[in-house]
């Protein structure tokens, strides 16, 4: 075939899908209302009018046959052979006359007899009904003639640019898999269609099975509606003349505020190139007009089922992430930062020898014969604020704190990971925690003084236990860190002669001389009194917080 050829024959299936879908649109609605006033009758027992409503729905069937079958299921089959476009014409305006006579008839006999057997309840229904019969009757020229109502006040430009979009519609693209169903589930539920016909058939039938339904008559009207409430199931339709459905459909998967919303596709059109187009652009469904009740219930099911199983596999993760987040920051309460990475990355068993650290421990004094005196519970609130105090310095500055035993404090400097100035940021702060003790005994109801050893020195660090995991240190550097705060004295800094060796020149240190410390021998220590230069104003701002901290917690 020529260019042009081709070109013709693709503005001719174009021509015959409008036609098709001008039609399709009102005799969907004549069904629809069709089977849901038989639903009806039946649900309020009203044999008496079962027949004629019976009757009226084999018509709207007929008019679906003769569409289908003058026209083509798939739009393209064109016209039937021996038939040119004119006599295409004159059967649709004959042929489409008679059951929309019958539908009429039957509909205005009924609403005569309503009253006297009792299903006024239906007058809604049938009168909505009638009135789609009369406009379509009315309409039917119009529309054979490849026109309609509203593209009457469209103009030739628009009218050709829907023509355009029909013929767009029927690309060919690659195949889809099947999806399966599940059970029912109530829902907020958009129904977007230009027709008000099949927006209010839908909203009744969908109202009917449960659910909460809000209408939209365009696209441009949908994506306002979605702007301000939340819905679980998009119907929508794929002709439209100001935004069609496929480009709605392509917005709604491009904005992360909707992009999980279930679609379904609901077109007059019922080409494979179509559904195949709108499956690949993020639809879940696609159900071609006129559609059967039971099998629009039965999409609707899956998808609300499809989405409820991935919304509880969004929450499932969302649980698990939290969770995996309480988890680290629990086993960072515990364990260094990068020892908790180093275990997610699959270590099994972390030991390191340091070089050089510098351990501190500190006791509080008199803390067993205030336990006699006091509650425990004002025992323990005032060694809380206390360890508190202390912890938020070791977070300011960096230190790590290795446990607490009973009322003594262990925190070392340049472990897990090795740092220059272990000795300077240790002494620091120790000098903190003095100043803290000093604040926090001014509004307790039970004061202590302190004593502090520090060491320099090589040790063996790791994490032992595997229900409560626990990071150490061990060795000779930690025992006579140890042996220098029990030998010490309180409210002093007791320091061993490496630890001094690398304070002096910036702190001021007090000889104190040799000292027995027992298991090590004799040790010429020192006592730290403070920096030789002041506290720098990072320092400052550190004890100040941290003090205010431990004044503002509750007694």
């Amino acid at each position: 075939m020529t260019e042009r050829a081709l070109e013709q024959e693709r503005q001719r299936r174009a021509r015959l899908a409008n036609m098709r879908h001008e039609l399709l649109a009102p005799v969907t609605a004549l069904v629809g209302y069709s089977e849901l006033l038989i639903e009806k009758a039946r649900g309020l027992e009203l044999e008496d009018i079962g027949a004629d409503l019976q009757r009226i729905l084999i018509s709207a069937q007929e008019l679906l046959e003769l569409i289908d079958r003058l026209l083509g299921v798939d739009g393209a089959a064109g016209h039937p052979s021996g038939l040119d476009f004119s006599e295409l014409q004159a059967k649709l305006r004959h042929d489409l006359r008679n059951p929309l006579n019958a539908i009429k008839g039957y509909a205005e006999l009924l609403l005569e007899e309503l009253d006297e057997v009792g299903a006024a309840a239906t007058r809604p229904d049938l009168e909505a009904l009638l009135s789609e019969a009369d406009s379509l009757l009315s309409r039917v020229d119009v529309i054979i003639d490849f026109s309609s109502s509203r593209d009457a006040a469209l103009g030739d430009q628009e009218r050709g640019a829907v023509t355009s979009m029909i013929a767009n519609l029927v690309r060919t693209v690659r195949p889809i898999e099947k999806v399966s169903t599940g059970p029912s589930e109530t829902a907020r539920i958009l129904v977007v269609d230009d027709n008000a016909s099949n927006r209010d058939l839908l909203f009744r039938r969908l109202s009917h099975d449960g659910h909460h339904v809000a209408r939209a008559d365009s696209g441009r009207r949908a994506l306002e509606v979605l702007k301000v409430e939340a819905f679980d199931l998009i119907l929508l339709d794929l002709l439209m003349p100001d935004l069609n459905g496929f480009e709605v459909l392509e917005r709604l998967k491009a904005d992360e505020r909707w992009h999980d919303i279930p679609v379904i596709m609901i077109s007059g059109l019922q080409e494979t190139d179509s559904v195949i187009r709108c499956i690949e652009a993020g639809a879940e469904d696609y159900l071609a007009k006129p559609f059967n009740p039971v099998l629009l219930r039965a999409r609707i099911s899956a998808c609300l089922e499809r989405k409820r199983w991935r919304d509880r596999e969004r929450r499932y993760v969302e649980r698990i992430e939290l969770e995996r987040q309480r988890y680290e920051t629990l086993l960072r309460n515990i364990l260094p930062v990068q020892i908790v990475s180093r275990l997610n990355n699959g270590e099994v068993v972390i030991a390191d020898r340091v070089e050089e650290a510098t351990i501190l421990f500190a006791d509080l004094v008199g803390f067993t014969a205030a336990a006699s005196r006091v509650t425990p519970a004002v025992l323990v609130n005032n060694l809380n604020r206390i360890f508190s105090a202390f912890d938020d310095l070791c977070r300011r500055l960096q230190i790590e704190k290795i446990k607490t035993i009973g009322d003594a404090y262990m925190a070392a400097a340049g472990v897990p990971l090795p740092r220059p100035d272990h000795a300077e940021v240790m002494a620091d702060f120790a000098l903190a925690m003095l100043a803290a003790l000093e604040r926090v005994n001014a509004i307790a109801e039970v004061q202590f003084q302190m004593r502090i050893g520090i060491h320099t020195g090589p040790v063996v660090a790791g994490v032992i236990g595997s229900h409560r995991f626990l990071y150490d240190i061990w060795g000779d550097t930690v025992n006579l860190a140890s042996r220098l705060e029990s030998h010490g004295l309180p409210g002093r800094i007791h320091v061993s002669p490496q630890t001094r060796q690398l304070l002096e020149g910036r702190y001021h240190l007090e000889a104190r001389g040799l000292i027995n410390l027992r298991g090590i021998g004799k040790v010429r220590t020192a006592f730290l009194t403070g920096r030789k230069d002041g506290a720098p104003p990072e320092f400052l701002g550190y004890e100040e917080q941290v003090l205010r901290n431990a004044i503002l917690q509750p007694s």
